[in-house]
Parts: C-alpha cells; sequence; structure tokens
C-alpha cells in the first residue's frame, strides 16, 4: 500500500505553534512516528506540507495516477474553507482520511464545519499525534478490506 501523508498550513510550526492545543511534537518527530508504523503495516508513506492550497490540491489530483492507493490529510485551516481541497478529493476517489491534532468540534465555531469531511472515508481528530497514527490504521485497514473484497 502507498500512502499519500498531506499537511496544510502553519504545520511546519508545531512544536512551537500552541503546544497546549497541538502539543509539543514538531511535524518531522510525527511524521516519523507515522512512517515507523507503516513499516510495520507494509505500507509506503510519502508526505508533503505546504501553506499554498494550490499545492495541497495538485498533490491530490495526481495522486492516482502516482500510484497511492489512499491519502491522509491535515488539511488544517482550509479544513474549514477550501472548496477546492473539497472538489480534489472527490474528483481523485481515492479513500482519504481527515485528520486534526485538536478536536475541532470543542474549538471556535468556525472550526466546527469541514468541506473536505462530506467526501472523506473518515475523519479521526483530538487526539493530538496519536490522530496520526489512528487515521494510518483505519485507512490501512479499510484499504486490506477494499483489497479483499476485489479478490472475491
Amino acid at each position: 500500500m502507498k500512502i499519500l501523508l498531506l499537511n496544510g498550513p502553519n504545520l511546519q510550526l508545531l512544536g512551537t505553534r500552541e503546544p497546549g492545543i497541538y502539543g509539543g511534537d514538531t511535524l518531522p518527530e510525527i511524521v516519523n512516528n507515522v512512517k515507523i508504523l507503516a513499516a510495520e503495516l507494509h505500507c509506503t508513506i510519502e508526505d508533503h506540507q505546504s501553506n499554498i492550497e494550490g499545492e495541497l490540491v495538485s498533490w491530490i489530483g495526481s495522486a492516482r495516477a502516482n500510484g497511492f492507493d489512499g491519502i491522509i490529510l491535515n488539511a488544517a485551516a482550509y479544513t474549514h474553507t477550501s472548496v477546492a481541497l473539497r472538489d480534489a478529493i472527490s474528483a481523485v476517489s481515492l479513500p482519504t482520511i481527515e485528520v486534526h491534532l485538536s478536536n475541532t468540534a470543542a474549538r471556535e465555531s468556525f472550526r466546527h464545519h469541514s468541506f473536505i469531511a462530506p467526501v472523506c472515508a473518515g475523519v479521526i481528530a483530538g487526539f493530538g499525534k496519536d490522530s496520526y497514527l489512528l487515521a494510518l490504521r483505519a485507512l490501512h485497514n479499510l484499504l486490506a478490506r477494499k483489497k479483499e473484497f476485489n479478490s472475491k
């Protein structure tokens, strides 16, 4: 399984950005932990971070052509604003897990709505850095079931 892990705006600041909300781990530390779990699950991870919405849209749009089986996406603030990301996820038709470090439903009201959740296979939020590991396990299980079903 080949998984695309995408991180949106300001996540390069993890470790120093509001650690009371987002935790003390840096994005490279979180990604490294995801890659360790991926190796255990016999998955490969390709990761990217961008503050630019169009770059995220382009990576999603080319995911199928680049051989990815699924996507884990922390769109950060774009979760609440981006129809373009929603449309890219819908267009590529790859199972996508929306992930957040914090529980967005327990935060400011503008964070309660996700444009991307309706086109994602699921949403995992509020478990800090473990949200990413839970998202990988969920996507791995989803893809394994899909593969098993298609082989019958």
